[in-house]
């Protein structure tokens, strides 16, 4: 079947049906033949005539560091619920945390000519800015803020400084860190440095060195936190970068604290389910991932559909979950 007599059964123009398939605007009363006559017969537009003639894929590339992150896959939910609303198809990149892959798929997204690439970054070194300003397809960064690019990004920096003032405030005044990399702006230098003055600003400065660095995963935390208390046996509490940080501390803490578990508590950042299951549950701070995955998408709809030009730094909020 064709366009013709797709609009001839549905008693309708074949640009109506041209503009249904192109989620263009048409009224509802046309729309709902056009769609009986399509799930009657089963038909479906070619792809690769589309792209001929419209010069777009319908595909939207994007790149994240890895799925087995709760946070990951609440952007990339976000991210789906724009991409089938308006009609595109989504192609996952998994770099699994390597930065190298993150170059890679980036050319071969471009190579391969998606319309559009959202990028959730977790370093963005010289070679990235590179690659980005050779991109010939609108790009939209997630997670991470870089100046002169369109980006979705988090308070990382006030969100733990307020958990930290908030920890301090509940009666822990003996605290220890355990962060991620600082080549992570985002999860690892922002989240720091508002530790940092968190710790300061109350009177407690001299304790802002009191940091180990871990891997995003249980085990890391659970190692680190290990580490930590050997060097600072008088901690009363411990904030991590991320709950998977966390929920490994709060394990290490259960099996080997002793009466050490009940002393020390745990805060976490990220508000996934794994800060409500443990025993017990800690504190953390809700992100919101799928808003930011949401709102990234809708920028570069804006872009392929709307033409628009100007750069938008989105910067989203934070709010503390307690126990």
């Amino acid at each position: 079947m064709n366009i013709a007599q797709i609009a001839e059964l549905a008693g309708v123009s074949k640009a109506a049906v041209s503009r249904y398939f192109n989620n263009g605007y048409i009224s509802r009363e046309k729309r709902e033949a056009i769609q009986r006559v399509v799930e009657e017969t089963g038909y479906r537009p070619s792809l690769q005539a589309q792209t001929l003639r419209t010069k777009k894929t319908k595909l939207i590339g994007v790149i994240v560091p890895k799925i087995a992150s709760a946070s990951i896959g609440k952007i990339v939910e976000g991210i789906l619920s724009v991409i089938n609303e308006k009609g595109y198809q989504m192609l996952l990149a998994v770099t699994q945390n390597d930065p190298e892959k993150e170059l890679e798929y980036l050319t071969a997204f471009d190579e391969k000519q998606v319309d559009g690439v959202i990028l959730a970054a977790t370093v963005l070194g010289t070679a990235h800015k590179q690659i980005l300003k050779k991109l010939s397809v609108p790009v939209v960064i997630v997670g991470q803020q870089l100046s002169g690019y369109n980006c979705v990004y988090h308070d990382d920096y006030h969100a733990s400084y307020d958990l930290t003032k908030r920890m301090i405030e509940t009666g822990r005044s003996s605290l220890g860190y355990i962060g991620a990399t600082q080549q992570d702006k985002a999860v690892g230098e922002e989240r720091y440095r508002g530790f940092c003055d968190g710790m300061r600003h109350m009177g407690y400065g001299d304790q802002a060195e009191r940091m180990v660095t871990a891997s995003f995963t249980v085990a890391s935390g659970y190692e680190k936190a290990k580490e930590l208390l050997e060097c600072y046996k008088d901690l009363n509490g411990i904030i991590c970068a991320t709950d998977s940080i966390a929920a490994g501390a709060a394990q290490y803490l259960h099996e080997h604290g002793g009466g050490l578990s009940s002393q020390v508590i745990v805060a976490g950042q990220g508000d996934s389910d794994m800060s409500r299951v443990t025993n017990p549950p800690f504190m953390t701070v809700h992100y919101f991932y799928e808003e930011s995955g949401e709102t990234a998408v809708r920028i570069l709809m804006e872009i392929l559909e709307e033409k628009k030009e100007a750069l938008q730094e989105v910067k989203l909020g934070y709010y503390i979950v307690e126990p």
